[in-house]
Formats: structure tokens, C-alpha cells, sequence
């Protein structure tokens, strides 16, 4: 049985983009624009999961999640907003959120939150990922976020980092620029920017400069891949 997703924000695009991405993975999601509503939906329907905006017009995210605690109502709550300071993450917590992700955030990210939620809350265990990924001799470390290929360090920049570990957890795989632009980038960038290409470059003087056996390939007018040959 599908899960049932409760999303509760007032940014229309935001929460209809939400929805068609979770729908496409299978989720059962329904909208509410503000607290109340939302609020009047949770009495009347059952969730596995609360997506919930910690600023909603009328009744707060912050007095939602309160509310719902205060009643012991033990739904998951996974509060998304725009701030960032470490007072609104601590307020959203103590509230009694179980997760909080800040805006702008990666999708791929925020399906990941919601599994672990949803899964903690149905007792299933969370398998703990490895914290390594490895081809052939380029290793990547996420826990440390650094990489290595032959045992040597490879230095890279911030944005350099997500572009390889994106490319190695979807090893063997050809990825498009727009799949690369959606899961590395802001989801609002520039659709015609030559950026994926730009950094894919940059990936390769990195990863294959020096070694016989090139990892980074380019399959002409589809995307790029990171293989083992």
C-alpha cells in the first residue's frame, strides 16, 4: 500500500512540484496551503508522513507540530523553510519535528529523509549506507567528503564533490545534463547553460589526467557516465 504524504505549504509551485515527484515515486500526496487546512486534513484523513512549512500563513508550522504533539499524535514531521539559522533549527525540533530541511533543497535529498522517516516509523531498521563508494581504483568517501584515485588525494571544489559523488552512486549509469542540473544544481537553474559540461571537464583532469584507464565517459547527445571497463 502506498504511503499517504500530508505536504502543508503555501508556496503553490513548491508543493505542486513535491507532489509530482513523490507521486511519480508512488507516494499518495495531498496539499494543504496553510495550517488550518492542514490541520482539519490531518483530523479527518491518516498520514505516514508530514511535509510541513515552518512559515504558513495563520497558524505557524512551528504551533502545527506542537499542536499535533501536544494530542501525542506520533506521525513523522518533516519541516521544510527558508531559514537556516541554528535557533530555527533547534525551535523546529523542540517543536517536535523529527527531521528539517532547509529550502533550497536537493529532491533526491528529500525522498531519502522520507524513506528513513517512514521506515522508522513502521519499525522497519535503517540500514546504515557505506560510507565509501569505489571503481576500480577511485575511491570516494562521504563521511570525509574526499576522493582518491591510486591512493593519491584528488582536490576538488564543493561543487566538483557533489558532480562525482552524484556521477559514482549512479556508476554505470548514462546521465543527462537535465538529470545532472536537477540533482547537483539549484532545481531553478538554467536549463541552457553548458555548466554539466564545463564541470565534467574540470572532473576529468582530475580523475583520468595521468591514468591509462579513463572512468569519465561522454555518450554523445544523451550525457555522461563514470564506469568501470
Amino acid at each position: 500500500m502506498a504511503s499517504k504524504i500530508l505536504v502543508i505549504e503555501d508556496q503553490s509551485k513548491l508543493a505542486s512540484l513535491i507532489q509530482r515527484g513523490l507521486s511519480a515515486d508512488g507516494y499518495e500526496v495531498r496539499i494543504a496551503s496553510d495550517g488550518e487546512l492542514g490541520l482539519d486534513m490531518i483530523y479527518h484523513n491518516a498520514y505516514d508522513l508530514i511535509i510541513l512549512d515552518l512559515m504558513l500563513p495563520g497558524i505557524s508550522g512551528i504551533e502545527v507540530c506542537q499542536l499535533l504533539r501536544k494530542e501525542n499524535n506520533p506521525v513523522p514531521i518533516l519541516m521544510l523553510t527558508a531559514l537556516n539559522a541554528t535557533n530555527n533549527v533547534v525551535t523546529g525540533l523542540d517543536s517536535g519535528a523529527d527531521d528539517y530541511m532547509v529550502k533550497p533543497f536537493k529532491f533526491e535529498e528529500l525522498k531519502a529523509r522520507i524513506r528513513t522517516l517512514v521506515r522508522r516509523a513502521n519499525g522497519i531498521p535503517v540500514k546504515q549506507p557505506s560510507s565509501t563508494i569505489r571503481i576500480m581504483d577511485l575511491v570516494l568517501d562521504m563521511d570525509a567528503r574526499t576522493a582518491t584515485r591510486g591512493g593519491k588525494e584528488i582536490s576538488l571544489t564543493a561543487t566538483e564533490y557533489r558532480l562525482l559523488e552524484f556521477m559514482m552512486k549512479n556508476k554505470n549509469k548514462v546521465l543527462t545534463r537535465i538529470e545532472i542540473l536537477e540533482h547537483v544544481w539549484d532545481i531553478n537553474f538554467n536549463m541552457g547553460t553548458n555548466v554539466v559540461d564545463v564541470y565534467v571537464n574540470y572532473l576529468r583532469r582530475k580523475v583520468d589526467k595521468g591514468f591509462d584507464v579513463k572512468l569519465i565517459h561522454t555518450m554523445i547527445g544523451v550525457g555522461y557516465s563514470i564506469k568501470e571497463v
